[in-house]
């Protein structure tokens, strides 16, 4: 399971739980609104239990919602499991990490 929500004091969408092909499609559509709804789209990784290769893909999803709606993104925070496959596959570079 993925959870999402909007920090307000920390002014982030913090993600929580597992970021696999099981939860990836829910990701899509919980981030649609949320998206459109927050200014800058800083998103904290740190909570984040497991992923897999979808889960990457949905950062990338995540980019191009992103870009559709003209707002900036960067990711917080990511967990060693999940950067070691962003630069395995070399999509370490393409992904907004701070």
């Amino acid at each position: 399971m993925m959870n999402l929500i909007f920090d307000d004091v920390a002014k982030r969408i913090l993600v929580s739980g597992e970021l696999t092909f099981g939860t990836a499609a829910s990701g899509i559509d919980m981030t649609e609104a949320l998206f459109a709804e927050t200014a800058n789209l800083d998103v904290d990784l740190s909570k984040v239990t497991h992923s897999d290769s979808a889960g990457l893909a949905l950062l990338i999803e995540w980019m191009r919602q992103a870009r559709k709606l003209n707002k900036p993104i960067r990711y917080f925070n990511m967990p060693a499991q999940m950067l070691a496959m962003a630069e395995a596959s070399g999509l370490e570079e393409l992904l907004p990490l701070q």
